[in-house]
């Protein structure tokens, strides 16, 4: 049985060591490189039996897919790399701008591109609990709170976003048009359809997402508490496994999972 090489970008970070750390143990993969930015200070080092390195060009004809946490910047050149490589392409990178998400979509006609504000496996099996409650329940409101350390950069998460955007498919409507992303002063009642977002940041929070459908007289609370980052490798390595053989295209891990 012939295994799935496996480019890990961002390879140095905790997320890059937890993925080379679960590709050593799974006989399905091989490690095929390891990839990151220009100047960092472990380029050259041993990362699980490759180099550390910022050359990707050089990388990506032997390989089969690029597994990557990094920087939307980042993405959007890998995206293209991949495309041109015909190699698939695993994105856990959040923060994309609309323009952005666009130039990942473009590359995705000539490959296979899943990506996902959240690879882990429990928070899409969420979002389909979200879609089905969203779509039972048309006329309750919905508002999605998160809360995630001090140092994270975006906001609404990713992870947001994906349970916001099931919602809105669930019923038909656009997130973009209907997403509130914060309230303050005096904001009048509440529009009728409105998705609405709050955002907590502080300590060492790994990350805490909670859908709350709010009806006349009673509220749905789903909720996830991710309690380690490493919660991502296993999604991550199963959108691996899946992709290989796949259509070009741009996947969701609602796709992985077939829910």
């Amino acid at each position: 049985m012939s295994t799935t090489r496996v480019i890990i970008a961002g390879a140095a970070g905790r997320m890059g060591r937890a993925l080379i750390d679960a590709i050593s143990k799974d006989a399905h993969f091989t490690l095929a490189g390891a990839l990151e930015a220009h100047g960092h200070p472990d380029l050259g080092k041993d990362m699980g039996g490759v180099m550390l390195t910022d050359d990707a060009k050089a990388l990506v004809g032997h390989a089969d897919v690029i597994i990557d946490f990094t920087a939307p910047k980042v993405s959007v050149a890998l995206a293209a790399l991949a495309a041109d490589a015909k190699i698939a392409h695993i994105i856990g990178t959040t923060g994309c701008t609309a323009e952005e998400d666009k130039k990942i979509a473009d590359a995705a006609h000539k490959t296979v591109i899943v990506k996902s504000g959240n690879m882990s496996l429990g928070i899409n099996v969420l979002a389909a609990l979200v879609k089905q409650a969203a779509k039972a329940l048309p006329d309750y409101d919905v508002e999605i709170v998160e809360m995630h350390h001090r140092m994270k950069v975006d906001a609404p998460s990713g992870t947001a976003l994906l349970l916001g955007r099931a919602a809105a498919d669930a019923r038909g409507i656009s997130l973009d048009g209907r997403a509130v992303l914060s309230r303050e002063g005096q904001t009048g009642a509440r529009e009728k359809g409105a998705i609405g977002f709050a955002a907590l940041r502080g300590g060492t929070v790994v990350g805490e997402h909670e859908v709350i459908l709010a009806g006349p007289g009673e509220r749905i609370v789903l909720g996830h508490v991710a309690e380690d980052r490493t919660i991502f490798v296993p999604g991550a390595l199963a959108a691996a496994r899946w992709a290989k053989g796949k259509k070009p295209g741009l996947y969701t891990m609602a796709d992985v999972l077939a829910v």
